[in-house]
């Protein structure tokens, strides 16, 4: 298994793919970091507010001020991943990344300086600009690694990502304990620390060549797209992933840029569309997030000491990279839909174990024990399917042309339902109590329902191919969905022997992944 994971992996695609992997990082870090200093960060709005007014704040104002610190990260995510289809296409997927830097940097400046400037408004807006930053990357990265890798390494390669999300996750988990940078003094380092990724990928991307299909398809550079295959792949051998761009830029060629209004309109392109976003909610709507920005809290309302539930959370953290680094070889094993169910089936059951050890926990001592093993069950198995099969499977649903605007409203619908969780939880756990966690399992089972019934298997087929799937299931398409792909009467004969064999290959692969 791993020999064969590792067949096509050379030196200089692992380091295109680690300085990518930078931006995910960036992402993980800032989603954490504001967990563990919420004591601190607290006590610091309080110390503002009375120098301000002259009174001490309420307590009820405080966690409201805090929520917005946590969910305003959102917001600022939503606007950076819907941007990010019209960054790709005009800057390139690498060149895209390299400029969303500069809000990295900016971002990390304002909140490393919030307590010298005394204002929590400048927290507020350095979490808006880093958010901006992260729902850029949330969109280029997934993009760019989908794009240069080789077809048997696409579904690896892409779980990378939430590698390198849950790495960030536990670097600020563990700095972020009071014995580092969880204290008074040390949390606006903790949180300035967001520039070190920033200006990582700086420094490293620059080496990096731009996307191949980008530079074939959209630009037309066919001599650069070889050149940078050859540096990606260590071999002048590049015919077979040539031919494959080919294949999907001759099914599109009378293709133009597709709209977001287009790709919604669009009967042909409805259902990847449809399944791309429910895959962005089961991600988001598992209660994952609530997890990831709560959990310290969680974990002493469960009946554990402060700093035990550190400790815990830091758990969290770890089990999140060690289960990532597990689901990577199984990414191209066991297939993206089969790794969702588990994972979306495995939440579900301890979402409702978990609401058991809260319901519990005061006629029983040892139920707050249950409640962080149940708590770090459902991030293993988070980790292995609903971490990064979302941002995976909806770069692979889409073809070059739609593939910007599907990322930028599934990036955008993941960032909205971030959100949502992000300022309502606090809400929820004060008017749910101890069924907080129901409507999470809810949710959860509607989304493996979902995904047995809708969601088709996408390993080891090419864009093509996957596009064909859908082509297949609405032959009376319109005519102006037969123009997005491509499939106008002028398109040439190869052209249409290309669309026809790969529908075929396309239709006898859905009737063998069918349940």
């Amino acid at each position: 298994m791993a020999c064969e994971f590792f067949k096509g992996l050379t030196l200089f695609l692992s380091y295109a793919i680690l300085a990518a992997v930078l931006g995910m990082l960036q992402f993980g870090y800032n989603t954490g970091v504001i967990n563990a200093p919420e004591v601190n960060i607290e006590n610091f709005m309080k110390d503002v507010y009375k120098d301000r007014y002259g009174e001490d704040i309420s307590d009820d104002s405080v966690k409201k001020l805090y929520s917005v610190a946590v969910s305003i990260f959102a917001i600022g995510g939503m606007l950076g991943g819907f941007s990010g289809g019209t960054i790709a296409n005009r800057f390139g997927r690498k060149g895209g990344l390299l400029l969303n830097n500069v809000l990295g940097i900016v971002g990390a400046c304002l909140m490393g300086c919030t307590k010298i400037a005394h204002s929590y408004e400048m927290l507020f807006f350095g979490r808006f600009i880093i958010g901006v930053n992260c729902g850029l990357n949330t969109s280029l990265v997934p993009m760019y690694i989908s794009e240069i890798a080789p077809l048997n390494l696409r579904g690896g390669l892409g779980t990378v990502n939430q590698l390198a999300v849950t790495v960030g996750l536990l670097v600020s988990q563990v700095l972020g304990i009071e014995q580092i940078l969880g204290t008074n003094e040390g949390w606006p380092v903790l949180l300035g620390l967001a520039i070190c990724p920033a200006i990582l990928q700086l420094l490293l991307l620059p080496v990096c060549p731009e996307s191949p299909r980008y530079l074939l398809i959209t630009k037309q550079w066919e001599e650069e797209a070889r050149k940078a295959l050859r540096r990606l792949r260590a071999s002048n051998q590049v015919e077979e992933d040539i031919e494959e761009m080919r294949a999907e830029e001759r099914a599109q060629q009378a293709e133009s840029t597709i709209s977001m209004t287009e790709l919604i309109c669009s009967p042909t392109l409805r259902a990847p569309l449809v399944i791309g976003v429910v895959m962005q909610l089961s991600q988001q709507l598992s209660g994952i997030n609530a997890v990831f920005y709560y959990s310290t809290n969680l974990f002493t309302s469960s009946g554990l000491t402060l700093e035990s539930a550190k400790f815990a959370t830091i758990g969290i953290g770890a089990i999140m990279v060690c289960m990532t680094l597990v689901s990577i070889p199984l990414m191209d094993r066991t297939g993206r839909r089969t790794l969702h169910l588990y994972g979306l089936g495995g939440m579900f059951i301890f979402s409702i174990f978990i609401t058991i050890s809260f319901l519990i926990k005061e006629m029983i001592d040892w139920m707050s024990y249950l409640s962080v093993v149940s708590t770090l069950s459902f991030v293993v198995f988070f980790a292995v399917g609903p971490g990064s099969i979302p941002w995976m499977i909806t770069a692979e649903l889409f073809s070059q042309g739609p593939r910007p605007a599907a990322m930028s409203i599934a990036v955008l619908v993941n960032w909205m339902a971030n959100f949502l969780v992000g300022i309502g939880f606090p809400s929820m756990k004060t008017c749910f109590d101890n069924y907080t966690f129901l409507p999470f399992s809810a949710f959860l089972a509607i989304f493996w329902i979902f995904t047995y019934k809708k969601v088709p298997e996408t390993k080891n087929k090419t864009f093509e191919e996957i596009l064909a799937l859908f082509r297949h299931g609405n032959d009376r398409s319109s005519l102006r969905d037969s123009r997005l792909y491509g499939e106008e009467e002028l398109a040439t004969n190869s052209s249409k022997e290309t669309v026809l064999s790969d529908a075929t290959t396309a239709n006898h692969t859905h009737a063998t992944d069918k349940p």
